[in-house]
């Protein structure tokens, strides 16, 4: 189903991106952001579930501006090489990637793009909200959104955390949702990670809960007139 590309952001820099088309004509684009663990099988999973519910799914490479080709798992020495990246990586310059991705997403279907990321990814997918052109942007897990509370969100925006969670503290989400009162938060039994069928802290229940939310209201903006 997908294949891999190569994106130019607007300051020249070239990063690889995985791109999942839908059989039928696209309904919309959408960007999916991944984790700290490079575009790996599990992103790639993901955007190819997005592309069979009909949308085009890319998914850009934000670590190949420190180093190309990071595809991680998830214990030992991966993890820590995976935070090691994502500690280096430039927000500004994540969030010119993400708009390369989107527009390429927008050429490709002539339609609106909505913007998910998870873990490292939520936290850029709240930036793709607050800073760039999206219909509807979704955050799973976004450790560092409540560091951006202040700025405020240009689109409808969805937020998932999990109650079980060590890596963020509900002080950090409960400043977001004080800032920024219209957004979408919603919690579950899980931890972080919740979502991923490759972490030890999968939850298959709050996972379906999640992307269910998620499919709606990005279904529902990126839709609509």
């Amino acid at each position: 189903m997908g294949e891999t590309i190569k994106l130019r952001a607007s300051d020249g820099h070239e990063l690889d991106a995985y791109v999942a088309r839908p059989a039928e004509t696209p309904i919309a684009g959408l960007v999916v952001v991944q984790e700290a663990f490079g575009v790996n099988r599990h992103i790639r999973s993901v955007a190819d579930g997005f592309a069979r519910d009909g949308f085009l799914a890319v998914a850009p490479a934000l670590f190949d501006r420190i180093e190309r080709g990071v595809e991680l798992g998830y214990e030992g020495q991966d993890r820590e090489k995976g935070i090691a990246i994502a500690r280096q990586l430039n927000p500004d310059n994540a969030v010119k990637d993400i708009a390369a991705a989107l527009d390429f997403a927008k050429k490709e279907t002539g339609k609106k793009c909505g913007v998910i990321g998870y873990c490292l990814g939520g936290t850029f997918a709240w930036l793709s909200a607050t800073r760039l052109a999206v219909a509807a942007a979704v955050g799973y897990y976004g450790g560092y959104i409540g560091r951006y509370a202040n700025e405020t969100p240009r689109c409808p925006v969805m937020l998932h955390f999990g109650k079980l969670d060590k890596h963020i503290p509900k002080e950090e989400v409960d400043k977001v949702q004080a800032a920024q009162p219209e957004v979408q938060i919603f919690w579950y039994d899980a931890d972080h990670g919740f979502n991923c069928n490759d972490r030890a802290s999968y939850n298959p229940q709050a996972a379906k809960l999640a992307r269910e939310r998620s499919l709606g209201l990005l279904k529902k903006y990126c839709l609509s007139d």
